[in-house]
Formats: C-alpha cells, structure tokens, sequence
C-alpha cells in the first residue's frame, strides 16, 4: 500500500498501481478486443527533461497509451494528483504537445482530452 492508500495488484500477468488502474486496463482492453481502440500500451516512457551534466533524465511514465480514431491517446488513472505528477503532465504538453487524459472515479476529465495525430 502507498501512501495514497493505493494497493499494488497483478492481473493478467501485469502489475498495477491500484484497482482503479487495473479496472481501467480491462475496460481498455475489452474496447481494444472488440475494435473501438487501437495498440494498447501500458507503462509508456517520455522524457519530459534531457540528462544534463551531473544530473539524470526525468520521465513520465504513462499509465496507457492507445489510438482511437486516428488519435494517440496518454492516458493516466488517478486518485489524487500529487504535485509531481501535475509538473510532468506539464511539461508532456510543453515538450511533447500531449495533454495527458486523466481518468479518475472511471470518468476522464474532458478538458485534458484532448488528442495528438500519430
């Protein structure tokens, strides 16, 4: 358990973060299976700030990626925002021009869901 409450849960295989995310990934991969989406992903990596002298790389990792209708879809599950992640989400739209896709209590925010073409 985290310090959100959060308990890690394997299904499939496949490690999450919660049973929010774990949820999450089988309602995708339903809509994946029946032709909705596209090229699901889990865990993708971004660098959202270059390895610099004397200090590493940082990233976001995304919870999924997957395409729909043509559009890339970054997509987190959250229960609660915590500051780094807001400054990652951040910096995927400056330094990718990704707004992340939040979805929280199974609903996605609409103003984040904005999309990127492949």
């Amino acid at each position: 358990m985290n310090k959100y409450h959060a308990r890690r849960v394997q299904y499939d295989g496949i490690w999450f973060a919660s049973a929010f995310e774990r949820n999450r990934y089988i309602h995708l991969k339903e809509m994946e299976d029946s032709g909705i989406i596209k090229n699901l992903q889990i865990q993708v990596k971004y660098e959202v700030i270059p390895k610099q002298v004397g200090e590493r790389a940082a990233h976001y990792i995304a919870d999924f990626v997957y395409e729909d209708n043509g559009n890339i879809i970054v997509e987190d599950t959250k229960g609660y925002a915590t500051p780094d992640y807001i400054l990652k989400r951040k910096l995927m739209l400056l330094v990718h021009g990704i707004r992340v896709q939040e979805v929280r209590n199974g609903r996605s925010k609409k103003h984040q869901a904005k999309h990127h073409k492949k």
